[in-house]
């Protein structure tokens, strides 16, 4: 599903524009309220049964665009009642971070494999024969069924069907979850075990009745940028083509500096770094401390590692990630600055929360956040000039190459090659948290020793991540040609190096 321009993208990005433009163009914070009349217009609903019921999606959507929290037993009183709580210096969310919606719920079913009317009744019945536990019988008309009391769910019956007529049917939320975090409420609907979660952000990104969102700050963002402070961006890698081909990195730095940003601030830089210092600690540690180290940039997969293999914590590196390393040199330099990172992933808004990043980072938006902002001020990058000055040059290609999966690992590799020429790496890298999951599996029982580990919570690397506009394929190619164009390719070759010990004094 995710790729294919739907009216879910459209609800969320248009929620994102109006509180944008709510934010730039007005201090009368009551008209929040009429927003989702204007997003949905008229008596007749657009995609459910009822036009009220829309509305009042649409409104929980608002709140959590806002940072605010969902009222627990649906909407009870006007947004604008609590937005003056939003629109105060509020750098922190509360927790959840993900949540959903309730009645925007489906309650699709749960996972199950089901024999559908193209069942021919074979004499065959090679479904029947390979069911481990029974549970595929004959009615009447010799047709099979499922027992589904006795099912459980191995697919091998689905796999057999010569007509293809068993079909397996899973909630999207959940089976885009790599950590079973999706379970049921009472009435069916999903609901999520924040024990489990590590906020990816995948669910809601594949759930297809818009009833999951995550919080935003793009409202305080804006609030700070109006009142004249010096707000600074730090841009991921993944950035480049997010706003199509026009969107070149000077016109996207002309358009920011619309928006009302002080400067613009390339985040491969920190990936230089974070890339050199992985480096020296796996040369340092692997194998005389830890059998195996697994990589620290991607806060979903750091998370599921020590929720689900806590025996495993002191493996993953300590290296701070390359949006704390940019976020740090930036304030270095800019004492009085709020930062904001802006970047594809959803769990770096969790990762900014923690105690000890909040200092660093005052906001994080995606880049799908950053679209209402351009959209709430009408830029047009077709049209729009870029100062010649403007321009994105200060990052190695392999720090731009963090932004697709495999590429934190080959850059390690290609360090540790300048740094010790004769140590042989062995690499594997987990596409999205499944896969996290059974290579985790591998290294506790021995078979990954001596290895260096890429983790991605999101399949294809942080271009797939849960904020981001265009389809994996095109963001992998944009990202590839970013990458060699570069000056310099190498990661130990970054004029940014000797600033490691200025970012790592803080820790």
């Amino acid at each position: 599903m995710r790729g294919v321009h739907s009216a879910v993208d459209d609800i969320r990005r248009s929620v994102f524009t109006e509180v944008a433009r709510l934010a730039y163009e007005s201090d009368d914070y009551k008209q929040v309220d009429m927003i989702p009349y204007k997003i949905v217009p008229g008596e007749v609903a657009h995609h459910r049964h009822d036009v009220f019921l829309e509305r009042a999606i649409v409104s929980a959507r608002l709140k959590l665009a806002l940072g605010m929290d969902l009222d627990p037993n649906g909407p009870s009183a006007p947004i604008s009642a609590n937005i003056q709580d939003a629109a105060t210096d509020q750098k922190y969310f509360n927790e959840p971070l993900v949540n959903i919606i309730p009645y925007a719920c489906n309650a699709c079913p749960p996972k199950q494999v089901r024999i559908t009317d193209s069942c021919q009744g074979c004499i065959s019945h090679p479904c029947m024969n390979v069911c481990p536990k029974d549970a595929i019988y004959l009615d009447e008309n010799k047709r099979c069924h499922i027992d589904q009391s006795k099912c459980i769910k191995c697919g091998k019956c689905f796999n057999q069907c010569p007509y293809r007529a068993i079909s397996k049917v899973e909630r999207p939320c959940a089976a885009a979850c790599g950590m079973d975090a999706i379970e049921s409420d009472e009435l069916g609907r999903a609901k999520i075990n924040y024990d489990k979660c590590v906020s990816c952000g995948m669910c809601l990104v594949n759930c297809p009745f818009a009833a999951i969102a995550d919080k935003s700050q793009i409202f305080q963002l804006i609030q700070a940028i109006k009142r004249g402070e010096e707000v600074i961006a730090c841009v991921a890698p993944a950035f480049v083509g997010q706003y199509g081909p026009d969107a070149t990195p000077a016109k996207l730095k002309t358009a920011m500096r619309t928006l009302g940003f002080a400067d613009v601030v390339e985040v491969a830089i920190g990936a230089d770094l974070c890339t050199v210092e992985e480096a020296n600690d796996f040369l340092r540690e692997v194998p005389e401390k830890i059998d195996w180290m697994g990589t620290s940039c991607c806060p979903a997969w750091s998370m599921m590692a020590k929720k689900l293999f806590p025996q495993f914590k002191d493996n993953i590196s300590m290296a701070l990630t390359p949006m704390v390393i940019t976020a740090r040199m930036v304030k270095k330099d800019h004492p009085n600055a709020r930062i904001v990172f802006i970047g594809p992933c959803a769990a770096k808004k969790l990762e900014a929360n923690r105690k000890s990043v909040r200092s660093d980072v005052d906001f994080v938006l995606t880049f799908e956040e950053l679209l209402g902002m351009f959209d709430a001020k009408e830029i047009d990058f077709k049209t729009l000039e870029a100062d010649p000055a403007d321009g994105m040059d200060e990052g190695s290609g392999f720090g731009r190459g963090f932004a697709v999966g495999g590429g934190v690992a080959a850059a390690v590799v290609e360090a540790i090659k300048h740094i010790d020429p004769d140590r042989e790496i062995l690499i594997e890298y987990g596409d999205g948290l499944k896969e996290c999951r059974k290579m985790l599996a591998m290294a506790k029982a021995g078979k990954r020793n001596g290895y260096l580990l890429e983790g991605m919570g999101c399949p294809g690397g942080c271009v797939a991540g849960a904020g981001t506009l265009r389809p994996v394929k095109e963001s992998t190619a944009s990202v590839e040609r970013f990458k060699n164009a570069a000056s310099s390719m190498s990661t130990t070759e970054s004029p940014y190096l000797g600033r490691l010990k200025d970012v790592e004094e803080k820790c």
